[in-house]
């Protein structure tokens, strides 16, 4: 009767064990899934977006009128020397966090005049926000925090630098595409 006793001691032990690993395997598993962000979904601006987008411009513009007598806003490069003068001129303090997005959103504008990029809307593991996407890649510039997260760090401002490092990675980034 020992015997009997014995193995089936034995046969719930190993069981209990190999349960412990199967668990710990899925637990660990789903942790590592978990762990890594999930890819970027893009979709096009609606009318909302869009909508969204050009309050911020007219933001900007207001503001540039108001300032510089500046008319209108481009959304090309002749808008960069009116952008860096706000921003060297604190028209928007560090923390005005909307209109410093604005700057943002002109500045994106510039970018997606001069390099391959357009505005989309992109849903990742921070939420749904509007961004330039990169041809049809994953590759986005954020242009709406580029300006605000460095002006609230107390850091200087180069959108002719921005640009510049922009477009060389952009650059870098298509020649490791094509060999």
């Amino acid at each position: 009767m020992v015997v009997g006793n014995t193995w089936t001691i034995r046969i719930s032990t190993i069981t209990l064990l190999l349960a412990m690993v199967l668990l710990s395997f899925i637990i660990g598993f789903s942790k590592q899934k978990a762990a890594q962000p999930a890819m970027p979904k893009f979709s096009e601006l609606s009318h909302e977006d869009r909508t969204r987008l050009d309050q911020r411009r007219a933001i900007v513009a207001a503001a540039a009128k108001q300032r510089y007598g500046t008319s209108t806003l481009r959304k090309t490069m002749a808008d960069l020397s009116v952008l860096q003068r706000l921003i060297d001129d604190k028209v928007f303090s560090k923390s005005q966090t909307y209109e410093l997005q604005s700057l943002g959103t002109a500045f994106g504008d510039v970018l997606a005049s001069e390099l391959p990029l357009r505005w989309v809307m992109v849903t990742d593991e921070y939420g749904t926000d509007p961004t330039l996407r990169f041809k049809s890649t994953t590759v986005q510039i954020n242009t709406l925090t580029m300006i605000s997260k460095r002006i609230e760090k107390d850091e200087k401002v180069n959108l002719s630098e921005l640009l510049r490092i922009t477009r060389e990675q952009l650059a870098r980034l298509s020649e490791s595409d094509n060999p």
